[in-house]
């Protein structure tokens, strides 16, 4: 078995945004949901929704790392719209990353495949 170059293993630098909508501004909400995961009826002169973008994971509710220009620019929009937002420059092992890659896969699995409340087979 190969051993890893710890060089390679690490990312670039990248951000960890988390951003927060008050509970009573349902448009608000709508319309930042919109920009980071799109619109099923968006055309084909829509800019790709923020989840879609290269670099760009999904932690969980309303948090995503992304690369730091993307980041900066989200942020700048998300504020825009007044929405709260929080960044922090993190350094990631590429390893790392790739388990809430998987993790997100992971969350697709039909309610059936369950074997215990909570627990995938």
């Amino acid at each position: 078995m190969a051993e890893s170059d710890p060089a390679r293993d690490w990312s670039e630098p990248t951000v960890l945004l988390s951003y927060d909508v008050a509970g009573a501004a349902r448009s608000l909400s709508v319309r930042v949901a919109q920009l980071i995961f799109g619109r099923s009826d968006a055309g084909p002169d829509v800019p790709s929704p923020y989840i879609a973008r290269p670099g760009v994971v999904w932690i969980g509710q309303s948090v995503l790392l992304m690369p730091g220009p993307v980041a900066r620019e989200l942020a700048e929009k998300l504020r825009g719209l007044g929405a709260t937002v929080t960044t922090a420059r993190v350094t990631i092992a590429g390893t790392e990353l790739e388990a809430f890659r998987r993790k997100r896969q992971r969350r697709s699995v039909p309610v059936s495949m369950l074997t215990d409340v909570g627990q995938l087979r």
